[in-house]
């Protein structure tokens, strides 16, 4: 299984501090069954620090003894504004054209007329957009059909697994479920920043793996 948003990268956002928590998280992904991972550090303030990144990306691959590693970026949107889209470029999964989005907890439906546009210019530039855990943000907890929207017109949608414990910030379990049931996920992923995030992972796959979208 692969797991493609987690921050286990050591020393740059709030995930892993030193390269022993990144490999204590690599041993607990390890035990329950992933076989690879997209590194998603934060791209978004006070955190973002392009080459510093991409320095302990090259780090932990080389401690990580061939264990199957790619570099990605979780970007956020209003980071992504004011870098400019051809940051894009840069920030998009390596060696795909997948690019990991993460949009506003607090946003208003009618802001999600300004996501979807700037959605439409990242797939007119060539993008696979996934949009980043939608079962937190409370517009879509309230009216899923924001995220039906965001299906039909191209968008990959990820649940972090820790949403069948209620999720990071204790309100996404319902949405989630219901989301699922409605056939609108792509991906499961485990958004780890410590070892113990790890732990809802299989659980998440075995209930509800066979309700993802297929690719």
């Amino acid at each position: 299984m692969r797991d493609i948003h987690c921050h286990i990268l050591p020393g740059v956002d709030d995930g892993a501090s030193t390269l022993e928590d990144s490999l204590a998280m690599l041993r607990a992904a390890k035990a329950v069954g992933i076989t690879s991972i997209t590194c998603t550090p934060h791209c978004r303030d006070p955190y973002f620090d392009f080459e510093a990144m991409w320095n302990a990306f090259y780090e932990l691959e080389e401690a990580a003894e061939g264990f199957p590693l790619t570099m990605g970026f979780e970007v956020n949107y209003r980071k992504l504004m004011e870098l400019g889209l051809d940051w894009a470029e840069a920030l998009h999964t390596d060696g795909s054209q997948d690019l990991l989005l993460e949009l506003s907890v607090g946003a208003s439906p009618s802001g999600f007329g300004d996501y979807e546009r700037t959605i439409f210019e990242l797939q007119g530039m060539g993008y696979q957009v996934i949009i980043a855990h939608p079962e937190r943000y409370i517009a879509i907890q309230r009216d899923i059909t924001l995220a039906e929207d965001l299906v039909r017109m191209g968008c990959e949608l990820q649940a972090s697994t820790d949403f069948i414990a209620g999720g990071r910030l204790g309100a996404e379990k319902r949405p989630a479920k219901r989301m699922l049931k409605a056939g609108l996920y792509s991906y499961l992923a485990s958004d780890a920043h410590v070892p113990k995030h790890y732990r809802y992972f299989r659980k998440a796959h075995k209930r509800y793996g066979h309700l993802l979208r297929e690719r």
